[in-house]
């Protein structure tokens, strides 16, 4: 049997050991305690809901039509350059007429009896002239034989110069008169198509109120009223499609001639002229045409509202959407209104874009779509 001291011995050391045991577990438990909630917390990741669309055929832009009329190159107002009393027409709208045709005539009698009151005044100058010719002839034989003094024959000689001032005078009132009274009628100026009457017999005009338009033959061009959002796009377009109502197969190709450098006071609009490239001879004055610009094949037809657009720095660029993920992608923007923006270049069809909260993304986040628009 061991000693007693021996058992105590061996009864203590046991405990030592199972005392430094118990607590190098409770550190160990302690440690891995601590180091789980010292770790930060995972981080969820927010993603955003956006509003898209889809590029295609839903959002090809409009092929705007202005509608216009067939007009001449040159048209020629006439007026008269008298006041009077039209009491006589001669040509019909739609007439054919050559230059020099009389198309209409002021009643001449007042310019008639203007013209008779200078003729009289002409002779009665002449008469003066010739009288006072007379006296000078006979004053200078008289000076010559000393008979008058010099003074005398100055007088004579004034009176002679007077009178001759007194013919041209009334010469050139008769030459006005007699312009005036061939003012009276109204003559063609070129050949040409009578577009427009204004005026009718009877009517009291004045001098340079216009009363008949002419249509010069030639040219053919189509009047047109452009919006002010559309000037820059009617300028730069190199080439023009128009058709026309009575000829559903004729279709003419046009050239930008001029555009009116200020608009309309009452439709705000500006008036645009189409010269027409080898119309066909049944394109009539007065025709109702519709002009339109070509579509280029290689251009993006997409029309996008402005909130679509992100800007970084100075380029354009719009968020697409692919399985779900955000790319930004640059573009070409071209006219804009209405809250729309064209994009012609950059896009694809079938490209879905977002819309709505472009500022919410960064490139490659994930995001969820409205309901009901799939990706």
């Amino acid at each position: 049997m061991p000693p007693l001291y021996s058992i105590t011995k061996l009864s203590g050391k046991r405990f030592y050991y199972s005392l430094t045991a118990a607590i190098a577990g409770l550190c160990i438990i302690g440690f891995g305690f601590w180091k789980l909630h010292s770790q930060p917390p995972a981080v969820v990741e927010d993603i955003p809901l956006v509003r898209t669309a889809v590029i295609g055929a839903a959002n090809a832009p409009q092929n705007y039509l202005y509608s216009g009329e067939v007009r001449g190159r040159y048209e020629s107002q006439l007026a008269f350059q008298v006041t009077g009393k039209i009491n006589k027409r001669n040509v019909e709208l739609g007439s054919t007429v050559k230059a020099g045709n009389v198309l209409m005539q002021i009643d001449p009698r007042d310019l008639q009896q203007t013209v008779n009151s200078t003729s009289a005044q002409v002779s009665a100058a002449e008469s003066q002239l010739n009288l006072a010719e007379s006296n000078l002839r006979r004053y200078r034989q008289l000076y010559a034989q000393n008979a008058i003094s010099q003074a005398q024959l100055d007088q004579y000689e004034n009176a002679y110069e007077v009178a001759q001032a007194a013919l041209r005078q009334a010469t050139s009132q008769h030459v006005q008169g007699a312009n005036q009274l061939d003012y009276s009628l109204l003559y063609a100026d070129k050949d040409g198509v009578i577009s427009s009457i204004t005026a009718e017999a009877g009517q009291v005009v004045s001098a340079g109120q216009t009363v008949i338009t002419i249509v010069q033959n030639g040219e053919r061009e189509i009047e047109i009223n452009v919006p002010e959002n559309r000037v820059e796009e009617i300028r730069n377009a190199n080439q023009f499609m128009i058709t026309f109502w009575a000829l559903p197969q004729v279709t003419v190709t046009g050239k930008l001639r001029e555009i009116a450098p200020m608009a309309d006071t009452i439709t705000r609009t500006y008036k645009a002229r189409i010269s027409l490239i080898n119309p066909p001879p049944q394109v009539k004055l007065g025709m109702t045409a519709s002009v339109s610009l070509p579509v280029s094949s290689n251009q993006v037809t997409a029309m996008v509202p402005l909130a679509a657009i992100y800007q970084t720095n100075t380029t354009p660029c719009v968020w697409v959407i692919n399985n779900y993920t955000a790319t930004l992608r640059p573009v070409q923007i071209g006219r804009f209104g209405n809250g729309q923006i064209q994009i012609i270049a950059g896009l694809n069809p079938g490209d879905i874009i977002v819309t709505a909260g472009v500022h919410k993304l960064r490139e490659g986040q994930t995001v969820k779509l409205v309901e009901g628009e799939t990706p």
